[in-house]
């Protein structure tokens, strides 16, 4: 795993070959930034929620960025603890990792982000219901963003939020505003 920007740029993370997550190419995150640049500067002390976190690629590159906080969510223990190990060896107290179902998390509402990056299994059964949740439960601030990362066989067009969609190899991504 690869840091593309910011200032951890070129770090680099051996992530297990055990794991089950399967990480955001560094082709297609290289060029979500890019076009995430013309919505927001992540320097300006924006908040992020990463839901489905994985190897935590999303959080690490949000906060190289320069994200004020970032919050993360991952379910398997392997995964969460990557996160932490890599969070320490960045010595950054700007992320809160927590482990944990992230349709529990999006149920409890609270607290609302600037941008939102959700990295589902693609197969995950309820994949099509996860932006009605951010939007039903008032996550996401009203200037921000959600981005959300899917396969090919899913259609978010229609949607109401929908605002583009970008397309980089086997990777989709729509986003919500």
């Amino acid at each position: 795993m690869r840091i593309i920007g910011g200032m951890y740029k070129r770090r680099r993370f051996d992530v297990p070959r055990t794991f089950k997550a399967r990480p955001t190419t560094d082709f297609a995150k290289e060029n979500l930034f890019n076009v995430l640049q013309a919505y927001m500067d992540f320097s300006e002390g924006l908040t992020a929620l990463d839901l489905f976190a994985g190897t935590g690629s999303i959080t690490v590159e949000l906060l190289s960025r320069g994200c004020e906080r970032v919050v993360s969510i991952e379910k398997e223990p392997a995964h969460f603890a990557f996160i932490n190990k890599v969070l320490a060896e960045l010595k950054t107290d700007k992320c809160i990792p927590i482990r944990g179902d992230v349709f529990k998390y999006i149920g409890k509402g609270g607290k609302q982000f600037d941008f939102i990056f959700a990295d589902p299994p693609y197969d995950l059964k309820g994949i099509e219901t996860i932006p009605d949740l951010i939007f039903e439960h008032s996550l996401l601030n009203e200037d921000g963003l959600l981005v959300l990362e899917h396969g090919k066989t899913n259609t978010f067009e229609e949607h109401p939020r929908f605002v583009e969609k970008r397309v980089y190899g086997s990777v989709n991504f729509s986003f919500f505003q």
